[in-house]
This record gives structure tokens, sequence and C-alpha cells, in this order.
């Protein structure tokens, strides 16, 4: 079976790209889940993060954006000490605030859902990758995204990290052409 290149042989990525990478996510908390994982992830491999997933889970409250808006400095300092995720302050404080911005999106737009995929019509970008090479790290629209995002008050989430929140959640669909999951994709 093919797959997209990036994920190796490493069960654990094997599994993230076959059932999760590029399906279309409409849940609000699944959203903050990537977005909280993908800005932890900046500067770091993406595995790096999906192996301290678990842990996330625990420390974020099963990524309960309400909860994690009201964490305060003792919470903060529980997650500095905790090992099982990355222990970087201006992540972490970011994290919260973006909790903060999150629930401020959805007073605004119902879902951070809507919003989001307001960006692309509710219809998701297929793209026809001949390789992972060609694969972009950002493009026109998580520009325009994540300029919209810091506009609203978001930390940690530039160009890249939006690309890849997009990719993660199936608004845009990068499964090179070779792929099994490319075409399977486009119909979800």
């Amino acid at each position: 079976m093919d797959r997209c290149d990036w994920c190796g042989n490493d069960p654990l990525y094997m599994k993230y790209h076959d059932e999760e990478w590029g399906v279309p996510v409409h849940k609000d908390r699944k959203h903050f889940e990537f977005l909280i994982l993908e800005s932890a992830q900046a500067g770091l491999s993406w595995i790096t993060i999906l192996r301290k997933r678990e842990n996330y889970r625990k420390a974020y409250d099963d990524f309960d954006f309400i909860k994690v808006a009201q964490y305060d400095d003792e919470k903060v300092i529980e997650l500095i000490q905790n090992k099982g995720i990355i222990r970087n302050k201006l992540k972490i404080a970011a994290s919260i605030n973006n909790a903060v911005m999150f629930i401020k999106i959805q007073e605004e737009f119902g879902s951070f859902d809507a919003y989001i995929w307001a960006f692309v019509d509710n219809s998701p970008i297929i793209n026809h990758w001949d390789s992972i090479a060609n694969v972009p790290a950002t493009s026109e629209l998580s520009d325009k995204v994540s300029k919209d995002l810091k506009k609203r008050g978001f930390k940690f989430l530039g160009s890249t990290i939006t690309y890849a929140h997009l990719q993660a959640t199936g608004i845009i669909n990068d499964h090179i052409k070779s792929c099994f999951r490319c075409t399977e994709e486009a119909t979800v």
C-alpha cells in the first residue's frame, strides 16, 4: 500500500497518516487539539509531538478549551514541570491565550469550525502533488488564515503552523497522487 513518504515505517506515524491526516475535521475540540499540538511542534518534528499526544490530552484536560482558557499561574507551573509535554513557557502561555481567542471566535462565528472552513467556502482544497517534495510549507491560504488569527490575538500560529493545521484537519488535502488516501479523502 502506497503512502505519503513522510510517515516512513513508524507505526504511530503510519496510523496518524492512515486514519487522521487530511480527514476533514468539523469538531471544535479536535480543531483546538490540533492547534495546541501544532503550536507545540514549532521547531520540532511532528513525530515528537505525536509521541507526547496522550500526555498532552491528560495535561490539557482532554483539550477542553473552556478549561484551558481558565488556567491560572499554578496550572502554568504544573505544565512547565510536566516532563510528558514540551515545557516551553512561551508555548504554554500561547496555548492558554489561544484558548481564550478560540472562544472569542466561537462567539463571533458560532464555532471555530465555521470560521476556519469559511476560508475555503466549506470545500477542501485537494492538491495533486507527484511527490512530497512538491508540498509547500506555506501557501497564500495559510498566510491569510495566519494573519487573521494573529490579528485576533493568537500566538505561535505562523503560516507554517497554520498550513500544518489546514492539512491535518482536511481543509487542504496534500496526500500525494500515489498515496492510497489521496482520492479517498477527497470524498469525505
